[in-house]
């Protein structure tokens, strides 16, 4: 066995040069420091009986004891409140989530909705530039036309008044109309017989 020297208070042992150690023996050491408490325990408390200071111990741990089972209860329900949070946040995510999806589909389906509409719109609209289009031309091929025949028409008369000029002398002239009347009126009586 080691010499009590070794061993006291656990501060070490006395090694020959006299310098200072700690000593890692714990089965040497744990007797010793145990009565070294308990010795400043009874001379610190001669008045108090050893039962009250067991009394007084047990108490102090009763209400460690009661502080850690508090503070357990408290982190519990703190951890039950976030972790209902959670599921709420959750819950609200994935509504948020089936909203946005329901408005990106609706947002699709309304685009290419629109997309229809406005290519149909274009396509009435071209149409209708079209008939319009046509409509125009044909109305300027007419008027074209009609231009032509006035001047034909107005040549040709020209053209037959000047024949007529030249060849149509006055008595010509009272013949024509005499003839041009008398047709007239065989016409008058086919009609109205």
């Amino acid at each position: 066995m080691k010499n009590i020297t070794d061993s006291f208070l656990c501060l070490g042992y006395w090694p020959s040069a006299g310098s200072f150690g700690f000593n890692t023996d714990i089965l040497a050491t744990n007797p010793i420091n145990l009565s070294v408490v308990l010795g400043v325990l009874v001379f610190f408390g001669k008045g108090v009986c050893a039962s009250c200071l067991f009394q007084r111990l047990s108490d102090l741990l009763d209400n460690r004891k009661q502080k850690i089972l508090r503070t357990i209860r408290n982190s519990e329900e703190l951890r039950e409140g976030a972790i209902e949070q959670l599921e709420k946040a959750q819950a609200r995510l994935r509504k948020v989530e089936t909203e946005a999806d329901r408005f990106r589909v609706n947002g699709y389906s309304e685009i290419e909705r629109e997309k229809l509409n406005l290519i149909n719109s274009i396509y009435t609209t071209l149409e209708q530039l079209e008939n319009y289009k046509n409509e125009a031309i044909h109305f300027e091929q007419q008027r074209v036309i009609n231009q032509v025949r006035q001047r034909v028409l107005q040549q040709a008369l020209q053209g037959a008044l000047g024949t007529l000029k030249s060849c149509l002398n006055n008595e010509l002239h009272l013949r024509t109309v005499s003839a041009n009347i008398g047709m007239f009126g065989t016409m008058k009586e086919k009609i109205t017989d």
